[in-house]
């Protein structure tokens, strides 16, 4: 049994409707990997006991200073592909299509199990240490993935990826990826998993179909791209009649629950059909890749919120958002959002917040786990430094975090009640090594000389 006492620290509350607010100096109370109690700071080291929910037997805690620090819920990385951090850089001011085309596909020709595992465990250290505390990727060799985020200790949602073929390969990609996915889930608390075909243009109804019947029997959702811009969508509707929605509805993938990423090509008429699946579907939107990539439209978000479809805020991978910087991902919804909707009133700091922490964590399908900082959920917790000069002066903290706030002013980071970051330092890597690694590696996977591509780019 394990304690950690955050002590005199201010905590960001996000209720689930309303104004967001900040309780000053306070003193979280985790015990194992859970939050028991947030309690007023005692004025005198001895004027009260610990709360009931402490075990008697629990023994003395760890005490963590947050004196002059800001508790916020451990971000949620709501849709990434994490070894992408690998090809940062390496594929810049292209269309999408040559984005694909030309870089990224013939590139992913290079995965092998060793460079995934590096990659990854670059992107769980960039991650950590910006205080993102669980991730929901979606990627080829997701073993090795797992095995970064059970290292680094960040909480993940692992989906492996798979394309359609022409042949009976299809098949066994599907049954390939959902063995993993079985796999996975059994291996540590912290990795649970999801089916992942790549996106409605690259597998087939058919296969869709088969995904759909093997995630509801297994009681798994599906993370998969969808209508990501509206050529896409266009695409879909000159070719086969039907959106990217309404393929998601016929083949059962909303009915047996989805995480949609991006859906900037979600239409009017699509809405109702979502809002059929709100309880089960969410979006994940990364707004920084559609400015990129000049993709012309952003996730319709207020649509969708009021369909009842959460929505959760991610980067993508860093191949086209060159970082998996959250806060970077937040500041972006809210300014992209305020002018897709041509309203500077909408989109609000406490909408903000709660589409970072409630909405991504339904994201993440772990909506009464995560995202919140009171007594039950699991112990996700950034302590963020308001201090530097671009963050001062402080008239609004809730302000600071959407607009302010850099990577570089979180401090320590918990998961699961375990200390993974303390004063800027990763406590479970050694950064020094994981950067080496990565260095090493990196020319290899975008090396361009071998020729093809795993898949072409032809929505």
């Amino acid at each position: 049994m394990s304690r950690v006492l955050i002590r005199n620290v201010d905590v960001l509350i996000v209720p689930e409707q309303g104004e967001c607010r900040v309780d000053e100096a306070q003193d979280i109370h985790v015990q194992d990997d859970r939050i028991v109690a947030i309690t007023p700071t005692a004025i005198a080291p001895d004027a009260g006991q610990p709360p009931t929910a402490i075990a008697p037997d629990a023994g003395e805690p760890e005490v963590v200073d947050g004196s002059g620090l800001l508790a916020v819920p451990g971000l949620i990385n709501s849709h990434t592909h994490s070894p992408m951090v690998m090809m940062r850089g390496a594929a810049e001011d292209l269309a999408i299509e040559d984005w694909f085309n030309r870089r990224i596909w013939p590139m992913e020709v290079n995965l092998t199990p060793e460079r995934v595992r590096v990659g990854a465990r670059l992107a769980c250290a960039e991650m950590l240490l910006a205080g993102v505390t669980t991730f929901v990727d979606h990627y080829f060799h997701a073993v090795e993935i797992a095995a970064a985020a059970i290292e680094s200790g960040i909480r993940a949602d692992l989906a492996p990826t798979f394309f359609s073929s022409a042949d009976s390969a299809g098949q066994d990609a599907i049954d390939a990826a959902f063995e993993t996915t079985r796999d996975l889930s059994t291996r540590h608390p912290r990795i649970t998993t999801s089916l992942g075909p790549h996106a409605t243009y690259t597998v087939t109804d058919g296969d869709l179909r088969r995904t759909a019947d093997l995630a509801r029997a297994d009681g798994r959702r599906i993370h998969l791209h969808a209508a990501e811009t509206d050529d896409q969508t266009q695409a879909s509707l000159d070719k086969h009649g039907v959106t990217p929605i309404q393929v998601l509805e016929r083949t059962g993938v909303l009915e047996a629950g989805a995480l949609i990423a991006h859906g900037c090509g979600i239409r009017e008429e699509d809405l109702p059909i979502l809002e059929r699946y709100a309880d089960r579907t969410t979006v994940a939107c990364c707004p920084k890749v559609y400015l990129k990539l000049a993709m012309g439209e952003v996730t319709p978000i207020k649509g969708l919120l009021e369909t009842g479809v959460d929505v959760g805020i991610g980067t993508d991978g860093a191949a086209v958002h060159n970082t998996l910087d959250v806060w970077e991902a937040i500041r972006m919804v809210a300014l992209t959002q305020k002018q897709r909707e041509h309203n500077a009133e909408w989109m609000t700091v406490d909408d903000t917040l709660r589409l970072a922490t409630r909405g991504s964590a339904a994201a993440a399908g772990l909506k009464d786990q995560v995202g919140v900082l009171e007594p039950g959920r699991q112990a996700d917790i950034a302590l963020v430094d308001l201090t530097a000069p671009h963050n001062q002066p402080i008239h609004d903290p809730r302000a600071a975090l959407v607009y302010s706030v850099r990577a570089s002013d979180v401090v320590t980071v918990l998961v699961a009640g375990q200390i993974v970051v303390r004063d800027r330092q990763l406590t479970t890597m050694d950064l020094t090594e994981v950067l080496a690694d990565a260095k090493s590696l990196a020319h290899t996977l975008v090396d361009l000389s071998k020729g093809g591509a795993v898949q072409h780019y032809a929505p």
